[in-house]
């Protein structure tokens, strides 16, 4: 039975929000809407979206493929969280964007702009933690579901946005996210680590 917790939907909704970043990622979506001629924002949102939930059910499966302990990927999905936090906070690049990948609906947009390693990662280590905890996993989808309508609405609303925020707007949002994702990955770590440290 569905039990819907109110508490955990918003803070799902807000750690994928954080980690997709869809509204520091403005600047970059305007550079490639010039250079593509327009964005098909359903396109890219549904391709998203498929990545994202892709990976919500395969996750654990294919982990048991590769015989990697659940909390030992929640841990590393943590620190992966946390380098994505410091490149926010600290205007440091830590992965490296292929540069010469096709600009295109799923190449780079979909992924890795919005469905990349970090969100999928986020996803699965959420996911991870919440079936150690007996909560109800599928809140995860809910939140997932209400951050694609938002990455949608962005993509539509490049311009619009731009011109409200201005450069220093979008820098200081970027940098508010970037400390909420380090707090996130903190404490996945010291929810999953404890398990694996004898």
């Amino acid at each position: 039975m569905f039990h819907f917790n109110l508490q955990e939907f918003l803070t799902l909704t807000f750690t994928l929000f954080a980690v997709i970043d869809v509204v520091g990622s403005v600047p970059m979506l305007i550079s490639i809407k010039q250079k593509m001629g327009g964005i098909n924002a359903w396109k890219v949102t549904l391709i998203s979206g498929g990545l994202m939930v892709l990976f919500f059910f395969i996750g654990k499966p294919f982990l048991n493929v590769l015989g990697v302990d659940i909390r030992s990927f929640a841990v590393a999905g943590s620190i992966v969280i946390f380098i994505l936090g410091l490149e926010m906070v600290l205007g440091i690049e830590f992965f490296k964007a292929d540069k010469d990948a096709p600009s295109g609906t799923v190449v780079p947009i979909a992924f890795p702009l919005i469905a990349g390693s970090g969100t999928l990662t986020t996803i699965m280590s959420l996911k991870a933690t919440f079936e150690r905890a007996d909560k109800n996993e599928y809140t995860i989808l809910l939140a997932i579901l209400v951050n694609l309508i938002v990455i949608y609405i962005v993509l539509k609303s490049l311009n619009i946005i731009e011109k409200a925020l201005g450069k220093a707007g979008l820098l200081a949002v970027r940098k508010f996210f970037g400390v909420i994702l380090l707090a996130i990955a903190v404490k996945v770590f010291a929810t999953n680590a404890s398990g694996l440290i004898k």
